[in-house]
């Protein structure tokens, strides 16, 4: 059964800087195509960055491009998000999403972790 589990959300004031942790299990994380989404209060979820299954080819999100950086470390399972400058209209909360797939919908996804950016 794949679970992935996020990590390393918290309050942080603006401008400061957090570091997410997405732990997979289960599968197969070296093949899945990854991203990280978010959700703020009274709004839909949002695509904030995709990294392909080698880690060679990222994109993100125009909110997010040049502070937000997604990695990967396949000996570890494990998928990171590196939020610098981070700004109020950061705050939500952020799952991580696995996709089998080279394009399509994801196929798994996390439980989310709370990220608290205060003015």
């Amino acid at each position: 059964q794949v679970q992935l589990v996020e990590s390393g959300g918290g309050l942080v004031q603006a401008g400061g800087s957090l570091r997410l942790s997405c732990a997979a299990s289960g599968g197969t994380f070296g093949s899945w195509r990854m991203g990280w989404f978010r959700q703020a209060p009274g709004k839909e979820r949002a695509f904030v960055a995709t990294i392909n299954q080698s880690g060679d080819i990222t994109r993100y999100a125009d909110s997010v491009k040049g502070r937000f950086t997604i990695s990967r470390d396949s000996a570890k399972n494990t998928l990171y998000l590196q939020m610098n400058s981070l700004k109020p209209e950061d705050t939500a909360v952020y799952y991580c999403a696995g996709a089998m797939g080279v394009v399509g919908l994801y196929d798994y996804w996390g439980q989310g972790t709370q990220v608290t950016v205060s003015s």
